[in-house]
């Protein structure tokens, strides 16, 4: 063992020193020491003071006092220059390799003692200098350098890589999205997903695929943290973002720019975690596949056994529906007092059949919420194999359902109800066109008069629910359609061609069926989560309403509806108690309360108590309101590119609210609203006025739709 270097008492004058600055060792010639202080000066020739403790342990060589500060200066840069020279021959991981596991700390002239059989200062000046620098492997504590163990060092080299890595990405980043950002502004068209940015030109294709990851993330809003790499590309996307501007939808405009993402992208889709398409259901082929066959090896018992419903059971649905859940089979009846009245059995998919609740596919389709239907076509809650086919109600297939059996009097009041378990095969599958023309025809055989006799007990619920208040909103419907490419679309709006009176029958058998099981359930003590609206309404408030004016104030009286287990009253359907259970295909909400009344009716209780029911709330209320924006937002997007598209066109819009600056007005064969300042209105605006707008910035993604002239209409 070579002899210490430590610092003496009394370092004279002379002597080269080193000290740690700024976490780097500089060295130095003492020109002067009093009681522990020494005066140095620098290869820079600056004059530094410092006490002697805050030297660095490796002290000399002893130089003559009384050099000039230029011959200082180059005796300085001479040894500093043969410690580099030394040091950058030293290999700080090969001694950790022999000296990990031997000691856990040691001074820098033992490691020299590992290299050199007798080294001089500067040998150890070096070693000292290398192992400040191997952080990763080595601590200072001085006087000695700490031995990091094994899995302390492959834990800092991974952090360290890890760093390398997002400075890479970082610098590449600033440079690539700076670039996109421009292309942006200057209004250039995106790139093509198969051409690249020339900025971007020799990217290596991992920092490339990790700046498209951080784009994703933040477009979807994954930015909470939820595991180690999520919480990575949130932070770097914060200090890639800095230097652009703080533009609304920034990470989705530049993955645009980018081609990473089409044009007309549906973030809204990424912001709720939903899966677009049917790709999802592959991971649950093996279950969907159970699924079939052990519904099969019912429906051939149910037949063999005679046990399928013969009601000729009708469903009408819109043309492009796939998934049927409700059918329904209307009958003369006569009370047991002899009164006439309706059989009315309406009849609902049963996807709970065969169903494994707790399991991967229940645990994806309660996270999936419900079905959405947008302009560019419709995304199924269930697996397109079971909801559009295995139970779907198609014509003349045996199909588990719920049958809810009514007796009403010939005023449409609920006189008993009888749910039934079935099998049942449905006989027709209505369009609701058809229907209607069925209905105004008059067609005289068995399908015509059940429609004929459905639409009058149809009529007479109507009635009774106005009778009770119910608030009525009858709007047109605008039907968004897309055509072409993503980057070329052109959108249109029509106003959807209405078969009122067949959709009359189905909203108030729709509701019959709801709020006949709510109120049937709440009777036998079955927990199901209710819809209510438990509000107080003036009489003004209720009734039929279709002027823009008008249903624009009934519906700033009405509250949204809450989702409970307390089967409370639902104001604006006029009911006493009302839970959805009419789309079990398309809603979750709807597939529990009928896993709920299957259950009790095949075992005489419910497969959750109220408790366990209560529990799912909270979860599955805020998952459907993720989901719903979706479905409240998407259109509306479109709606404003279609009038991007038609711009300085007028569109007629009619007056709702006067109050305060900015008038409110209605668009109705649009179905959205817009403000206007009141100066572009008039003085004497008031609501009910039509007017013709006319638009100057549209920004769908943003939202923004601003008037930019008014002309009252004739």
């Amino acid at each position: 063992m070579t002899k210490s270097f430590k610092p003496a008492a009394y370092v004279p004058p002379g002597t080269v020193v080193e000290f740690l600055q700024d976490g780097e060792p500089h060295i130095a010639w003492v020109l002067e020491e009093s009681q522990g202080r020494l005066r140095l000066l620098s290869r820079t020739k600056r004059e530094v003071k410092l006490a002697a403790t805050r030297l660095l342990p490796w002290v000399g060589p002893e130089c003559p006092p009384g050099a000039s500060r230029e011959e200082i200066g180059h005796r300085l840069d001479d040894i500093d220059a043969r410690r580099r020279e030394i040091a950058g021959g030293i290999n700080p991981t090969e001694l950790w390799d022999m000296a990990q596991g031997e000691m856990e700390r040691a001074p820098a002239e033992w490691f020299a003692d590992l290299l050199w059989t007798e080294p001089g200062v500067d040998e150890v000046a070096a070693m000292g200098r290398t192992l400040l620098e191997a952080k990763t492997h080595f601590k200072f504590q001085p006087p000695d350098f700490e031995i990091h163990p094994a899995d302390k060092v492959a834990a800092r080299l991974e952090r360290e890589r890890e760093e390398k890595d997002r400075e890479a990405v970082a610098n590449a980043g600033h440079v690539v999205f700076a670039a996109l950002w421009a292309r942006i502004k200057s209004g250039q068209p995106p790139l093509s997903p198969h051409v690249m940015l020339r900025e971007a030109e020799g990217l290596d294709p991992e920092v490339e695929q990790r700046l498209r990851a951080v784009l994703l993330a933040q477009v979807a809003r994954q930015t909470d943290g939820v595991d180690a790499d999520r919480e990575a590309l949130a932070k770097l996307w914060e200090s890639l973002k800095k230097p652009l501007p703080d533009a609304p939808h920034l990470a989705l405009q530049l993955a645009q720019a980018w081609g990473v993402l089409p044009p007309h992208h549906n973030h809204f889709l990424d912001e709720a975690g939903y899966a677009w398409g049917d790709d999802w259901s592959q991971a649950f082929t093996d279950e969907s596949a159970t699924q079939k066959q052990r519904l099969e090896t019912l429906a051939d018992e149910a037949a063999a056994n005679a046990a399928i419903d013969p009601a000729p059971y009708l469903s009408i649905d819109a043309a492009s529906t796939r998934d049927i859940d409700d059918a329904f089979f209307v009958a003369e009846a006569t009370l047991p007092d002899g009164r006439p009245g309706y059989s009315c059995t309406v009849a609902l998919a049963r996807p709970c059949a065969v169903w494994d609740f707790g399991g991967a596919l229940d645990r994806e389709v309660f996270s999936r919420a419900t079905s959405l239907y947008l302009p560019e076509g419709s995304g199924h809650m269930l697996p397109e194999a079971l909801g559009t086919g295995l139970y779907s109600l198609i014509a003349g297939q045996p199909r588990p359902a719920l049958a809810a059996e009514f007796l009403l009097d010939e005023r449409g009041v609920v006189m008993d109800t009888r749910p039934r378990l079935a099998w049942i095969s449905v006989a027709h599958n209505i369009t609701y066109p058809d229907a209607q023309a069925a209905l105004d025809e008059g067609c005289d055989d068995a399908e015509g008069r059940q429609l004929a006799l459905a639409l009058r007990l149809a009529r007479e619920l109507f009635a009774r629910r106005l009778e009770r208040g119910a608030v009525v909103i009858d709007k047109p419907e605008p039907v968004v359609s897309l055509d072409g490419t993503p980057e070329n679309v052109r959108v249109d709006v029509s106003l959807r061609q209405t078969s009122p009176d067949a959709e009359l029958l189905v909203s108030e058998f729709m509701i019959l069926a709801n709020s006949g099981m709510a109120a049937w359930t709440r009777e036998r003590g079955v927990p199901l989560l209710c819809r209510t609206q438990d509000i107080a309404l003036p009489r003004e408030a209720t009734g039929v309403f279709s002027d823009p004016v008008d249903i624009f104030r009934v519906v700033k009286l009405l509250a949204p509806p809450v989702l409970e287990c307390a089967p409370r009253r639902h104001a604006a359907l006029a009911c006493d108690a009302y839970a959805t259970i009419t789309s079990p295909i398309r809603r979750y909400v709807d597939f529990l309360n009928m896993a709920q009344v299957e259950a009790f009716l095949a075992h005489g209780a419910p497969r959750l108590d109220a408790a366990a029911l209560r529990a799912i709330v909270p979860h599955l209320s805020a998952r459907i309101q993720e989901v719903g924006q979706v479905q409240r937002f998407r259109p509306r997007y479109w709606k404003l590119v279609y009038l991007a598209q038609r711009k300085r066109e007028p569109f007629p819009a009619v007056v709702v609210d006067d109050a305060g600056s900015y008038p409110t007005l209605s668009l109705p064969n649009l179905q959205i609203t817009v403000r206007a300042p009141r100066h572009i209105l008039g003085d004497r605006v008031q609501p009910g006025m039509r007017f013709d707008l006319t638009f100057g910035r549209i920004d769908p993604l943003t939202n923004e739709l601003k008037v930019i002239e008014a002309r009252e209409a004739e």
